[in-house]
């Protein structure tokens, strides 16, 4: 599981907010990897290389209101995932595109998504749709390992 974004641009860094949100409050199997894969792009191709199924999480622009979860794969992905504000993702679709290019197996990818509201606003902190919207986004992709087959565990939060 690879959440994306720039921590530092409000709504931009909702991917990175969303795996550390997950690792707070569940416990995974050993087979199953979070990674803050920030705005790394293509410094992510060994990462894609080893994985045989990927959940990237990102801000996606689907032009629903700021807040709006999407779930997108196949040709869904380059729409979500090539939005021009965010440097990352160009990288991330690179990225992808050489993994393709190298002939190893392409893994099963899905992306899930939170609309930004704002993503050019130097803050650390998401804006009150994506951080109201982010338990439900989580939950979407845990009902995705559990699609897999994949259970994880909630932690206790005393």
């Amino acid at each position: 599981m690879l959440g994306v974004g720039n921590v530092l641009l409000s709504d931009e860094g909702a991917g990175v907010h969303a795996v550390r949100w997950l690792e707070e409050r569940y416990r995974f199997p050993g087979h199953v990897r979070l990674l803050d894969g920030g705005t790394l792009g293509l410094l992510l191709m060994d990462e894609l290389l080893a994985a045989q199924r990927l959940i990237v999480i990102d801000a996606v622009r689907g032009g629903q209101a700021p807040g709006s979860v999407y779930r997108l794969e196949k040709e869904g992905l380059r729409r979500g995932l090539g939005f021009s504000d965010s440097l990352h993702q160009l990288d991330l679709l690179d990225a992808l595109n050489l993994h393709a290019m190298s002939g190893a197996a392409i893994p099963e990818i899905v992306v899930f998504g939170l609309e930004p509201e704002n993503i050019s606003a130097l803050s650390p902190a998401l804006g009150a749709a994506c951080r109201a919207a982010l338990p439900k986004l989580c939950r979407m992709v845990i009902n995705e390992l559990r699609s897999f087959g994949c259970q994880a565990a909630e932690k206790r939060m005393d």
